[in-house]
C-alpha cells in the first residue's frame, strides 16, 4: 500500500518497479512516470483522526504535482557527468544538494559529478514548479529516482551490447560499467550508444534502500564553498547589459501610494540619477549606484495618498480579531466534568529574509526577461505578463538562487515591481528593496488569537477545542490553485475557504484528548495588510498554544509534563523522539529557582519532532547588558530530536533544525512587529529582535533519527516545537502563564523608530559597522 497521496511506497513496503521514458534524441535523457499511486490512510486511535491524519498538505501538493512527473528529466553527458534542472527554488534549505545525492545514489555516480541547477519558469510543469510546505524532497524523491535509475539502465544495456555480456553480469560503480572480464567502460563513452532515436517507455527497478551508500550520509552542501567565499550568484550579483540600480521611495503608511512628486526635476538633476517615475508602490528612482538611489529617495518630496490600514494599531486589530472569534462547540459533558479556558495573542512579525527583496528586469515593448528568486515562478510569469499586457510566452522568468525565504518568496512582489519599474523607465533595472522597506511595506505573519477550552473528568481528557482567529493570510501565489486542483480528494466536509483547507491539512492533534475540534477564522482582507505564509504558517502559534495548555492540564492533574505527554500521545514515532530528548536532555533534573525546563512535540511534513529547552529567567540574566542588544530571558540549552522518515542528508537536516530552533526562540521571547497609526515601527534588521549571538543557547544538540517512512520535509520542521518548548520553559520558570507572544512585545521599544519621511536612513559614510 502506498503512503497517502505520495505516489511512492513506504520504505520497506516492496514496490520498486516503475515506468519511465527514454527521451528521443542524440543524448541520454530519462524521465519518470510515477502515476497516481496514492490512497487515503487510516488512523487507529481512540481520538477520531483529524483531516491532516488522512491527507495532509504534503499529500495535497504531491498529488497536484504528479501529473507532470514525466517532465522531471535526468541527463547524462559525454563527459561522464549528469545534470538536472530542479523545478523548485533553492533559498538556502539545501535541496540542490539533497537532489544531487538522490541522483548520485540511483545512478551510481560520484556526487561531485552531478550538477543541479534551477529551472526557469516552465508553465507545462503546472504545480510541479511550486516550492512550499517543505514538500520538495517528499514529492520529488521517487520521480528523480525513477529518472536516474532509467538512465543507469540504459547505460547498462549499451554496455552489455559492447561487452557481449548480460546485464546481470555487469556492475555500475562510480560512473563506470564493469564487465564480467573486468573491462571498464566510463559512462561518457556509453552515452551515444545509450541514446534512443524516439521517446520510448521503459519499466525500471529502483535500487533497494538497504544498499544506499550516498543517501543517508552526512554531506556538506555543494554550494558551501561558493557561499563562504562570496562566489554564489544571487539576483543582485547578475550583470545584465544596461541594467542600472533602482529603488522605490515608499509611502509612510501601509498600502499608501504616491499622488504626485513635488520636486521631480530637482531629483532627476542629482548626480547619477537617470529616472524618477511614479509607480503603484511609490516613486521609483534609477541611478548608476544604489547609494545614488538612496540619496535621491531621501531628497524626494512626495504627496502621499492614504494607506489601506490608516490609524490601525496593535490594540485596534486585536479588538477586531476578538470580535470575530467563533464560539466554542461545547459537547455534552458528564455532570462532574470540569472545563479549563485559555486565551493567547500572537502579534505581527515580519517575514523578511536576510537577502533584500530584489530582481533584475529588462522589459521591452513586446517582451520581458526577469531574473529573480521565486517559489512560484509560473504564477509570477503569468502575472507579470498580464500586468505588462503582453502574452505570457513573451515573458522569460529565470529562477535565481535566493538568500533565504521563510515563505516570503512564494510571493514575487520584487520581480513584478522590477518589471513595472523597467517599463516605466524604458530601460533595464536592478531593483533592490532597502532594508527598511521589508518590515514596513513587505509581508508579515498576521496577528492571531488562540482560544482553547479543555474538558476533563478526573484524569480523562474528554475534549479539546481550539479557535484560531486572525488577519487573513494571503495565499494568492499559486499554492491556492494546487489546493483547488486536488479539492475532490480532501477528507474535509463543508465549504471551507482556501485558508481553512490549509489549516485543516496541516494541524495535527497528536494526543488522545477525546473530541478534538480545531477551527480557523480569518478576518480582514489580505489587501489591507500584505501578509504571507511565513515559515511554518499556522503551526508555530497553534503548537505553542496547544503545548502550553498540555502543560496546564498536567499541572491541574498533578502530573509530570513529560509523563503526561507520553501517556496521551497516539503515535509511537512521536513517543520515540519525545523519549530521546527527555533522556538526552536530562528531563526533570534539579534546576535553580528562576530557571526551568520545557518540553514539546510537533507533527507535520511527514515527520515528527520533540524539543527540550532550558531557560534562565533570573534577574541577573534578564537584566544583563550587552551593547545594542535585546537580552531578557536566556535559553541556555536545547535538546532536539527529529524523525523525518528516510533521511537524505543528515547534516542538512541538522542545519535546518538549528535554524528552526533560533526561529522558535525568537517567536517566544523577542521577535515581533509593532503596529501604530497605520504603520509598522520596525525598519530593518537593527530594529529586529530576532535571536542573535547573545541570545543563542550555549549548548544545542540535534538528534536526527531516521525511520522506515518516506522522506519528509525539514525546511520548516524545527520551528513549532522549539517555540512551544521555549514558551513552556518560560512559564515554568516564572510561574505565570503568558497571555501574548513574544513575551517582550509590550515592553518599551528597544529602538528609536527610524524616519518614515524620508522612508530610508542615509547611507553610512564612515566605513564602520553601520548596516541597515
Amino acid at each position: 500500500m502506498s503512503q497517502p497521496g505520495t505516489g511512492a511506497p513506504a520504505a520497506g513496503m516492496g514496490r520498486r518497479k516503475f515506468l519511465g521514458y527514454l527521451i528521443g534524441g542524440t543524448g541520454l535523457v530519462a524521465a519518470a512516470n510515477v502515476g497516481l499511486l496514492g490512497s487515503l490512510g487510516e488512523a487507529n486511535a481512540l481520538t477520531a483522526p483529524v483531516p491532516a491524519d488522512l491527507l495532509d498538505l504534503n499529500d495535497v501538493l504531491t498529488e497536484a504535482a504528479l501529473p507532470t512527473s514525466q517532465l522531471i528529466k535526468v541527463e547524462v553527458h559525454e563527459d561522464g557527468t549528469a545534470s538536472f534542472e530542479l523545478p523548485r527554488a533553492e533559498v538556502g534549505q539545501g535541496i540542490t544538494t539533497s537532489i544531487a545525492m538522490i541522483i548520485a545514489e540511483e545512478l551510481e555516480l560520484p556526487l561531485e559529478k552531478v550538477r543541479v541547477t534551477l529551472a526557469p519558469a516552465r508553465p507545462e510543469l503546472l504545480f510541479n514548479q511550486l516550492t512550499g510546505g517543505s514538500n520538495t524532497i517528499f514529492a520529488m524523491y521517487t520521480p528523480v529516482r525513477v529518472a536516474a535509475a532509467l538512465a543507469k539502465q540504459a547505460l547498462l544495456e549499451a554496455a552489455a551490447v559492447l561487452l557481449g555480456d548480460t546485464i546481470g553480469s555487469l556492475t555500475a560503480k562510480a560512473g563506470e560499467i564493469i564487465g564480467s572480464t573486468g573491462r571498464v567502460l566510463p559512462y561518457g563513452e556509453l552515452v551515444p550508444k545509450a541514446a534512443v532515436p524516439a521517446t520510448t517507455a521503459r519499466e525500471v527497478e529502483l535500487k533497494p534502500e538497504s544498499e544506499f551508500r550516498v543517501v543517508g550520509t552526512p554531506q556538506n552542501r555543494k554550494d558551501a564553498y561558493a557561499a563562504v567565499t562570496g562566489q554564489k550568484q544571487f539576483a543582485m550579483d547578475l550583470e545584465v547589459e544596461g541594467a542600472l540600480p533602482a529603488m522605490v521611495c515608499r509611502p509612510p503608511t501601509i498600502g499608501g501610494s504616491a499622488a504626485s512628486v513635488l520636486n521631480s526635476a530637482e531629483v532627476k538633476a542629482m548626480n547619477g540619477v537617470t529616472h524618477v517615475e511614479i509607480v503603484p508602490s511609490g516613486v521609483a528612482v534609477r541611478a548608476h549606484t544604489f547609494g545614488q538611489c538612496i540619496d535621491a529617495i531621501r531628497a524626494l518630496r512626495v504627496q502621499w495618498k492614504p494607506g489601506t490600514a490608516e490609524g490601525a494599531s496593535d490594540d485596534s486589530i486585536r479588538a477586531e480579531i476578538k470580535s470575530a472569534e467563533l464560539p466554542m462547540v461545547v459537547p455534552h459533558l458528564p455532570a462532574l466534568a470540569e472545563t479549563m479556558d485559555f486565551d493567547f495573542t500572537f502579534y505581527f512579525r515580519s517575514g523578511s529574509p536576510l537577502e533584500p527583496n530584489s530582481a533584475v528586469a529588462d522589459v521591452r515593448e513586446d517582451r520581458a526577461t526577469i531574473w529573480a528568486s521565486a517559489k512560484s515562478p509560473i504564477a509570477a510569469k503569468q502575472e507579470i505578463a498580464a500586468t505588462l499586457g503582453i502574452p505570457s510566452g513573451k515573458v522569460t522568468f529565470n529562477v535565481v538562487e535566493g538568500g533565504g525565504s521563510f515563505g516570503r518568496k512564494l510571493f514575487f512582489d520584487g520581480a513584478l515591481e522590477a518589471a513595472i519599474v523597467s517599463r516605466a523607465c524604458r530601460a533595464p533595472v536592478r531593483l533592490m528593496w532597502h532594508r527598511a522597506d521589508e518590515p514596513r511595506q513587505g509581508r508579515s505573519h498576521p496577528m492571531v488569537t488562540a482560544r482553547i477550552r479543555v474538558a476533563h473528568l478526573g484524569d480523562q481528557v474528554l475534549g479539546f477545542e481550539h479557535r484560531h482567529t486572525g488577519v487573513a493570510v494571503d495565499f494568492t501565489h499559486g499554492l491556492g490553485e494546487a489546493i483547488t486542483a486536488t479539492a475532490g480528494k480532501l477528507p474535509i466536509a463543508g465549504n471551507l475557504s482556501l485558508a481553512e483547507t490549509i489549516f485543516e491539512t496541516t494541524q495535527f492533534m497528536p494526543y488522545d484528548f477525546g473530541v478534538i475540534n480545531q477551527k480557523l477564522m480569518e478576518t480582514g482582507a489580505h489587501d489591507r495588510f500584505p501578509t504571507s505564509a511565513v515559515r511554518n504558517v499556522y503551526s508555530p502559534d497553534v503548537r505553542a498554544a496547544n503545548e502550553l495548555v498540555v502543560d496546564q492540564i498536567a499541572k491541574k492533574l498533578g502530573k509530570d509534563p513529560y509523563e503526561f505527554r507520553l501517556a496521551y500521545l497516539r503515535k509511537e514515532r512521536v513517543k520515540r523522539v519525545l523519549q530521546k530528548v527527555a533522556e538526552a536532555g536530562e528531563w526533570g533534573r534539579s534546576m535553580p529557582p528562576g530557571t526551568a525546563q520545557g518540553i514539546a512535540i510537533h507533527e507535520e511534513y511527514k515527520g515528527v519532532s520533540a524539543c527540550l529547552v532550558e531557560i534562565d529567567c533570573r534577574p541577573e540574566t534578564v537584566n544583563r547588558q550587552v551593547r545594542d542588544a535585546v537580552t531578557g530571558p536566556l535559553v541556555t540549552k536545547v535538546t532536539f530530536a527529529i524523525d523525518p522518515g528516510l533521511v537524505i542528508n543528515p547534516r542538512g537536516v541538522e542545519a535546518q533544525m538549528q535554524g528552526g530552533i533560533s526561529d522558535g526562540i525568537a517567536l517566544a521571547l523577542t521577535n515581533s512587529s509593532h503596529l501604530a497609526d497605520g504603520r509598522f515601527l520596525e525598519a530593518s534588521w537593527d530594529n529586529s529582535a530576532y535571536t542573535r549571538q547573545w541570545n543563542t543557547p550555549r549548548e544545542m544538540r540535534v538528534f536526527v533519527m531516521p525511520s522506515d517512512n518516506p522522506p519528509g520535509g525539514a525546511g520548516e520542521a524545527g520551528v513549532a516545537s522549539a517555540f512551544a518548548a521555549t514558551a513552556c520553559a518560560y512559564t515554568r520558570a516564572v510561574g505565570k502563564l503568558p497571555q501574548y507572544f513574544p513575551i517582550n512585545h509590550h515592553d518599551p521599544l528597544h529602538f528609536e523608530p527610524k524616519s518614515f519621511i524620508p522612508p530610508v536612513p542615509a547611507s553610512p559614510t564612515d566605513g564602520l559597522d553601520h548596516t541597515y
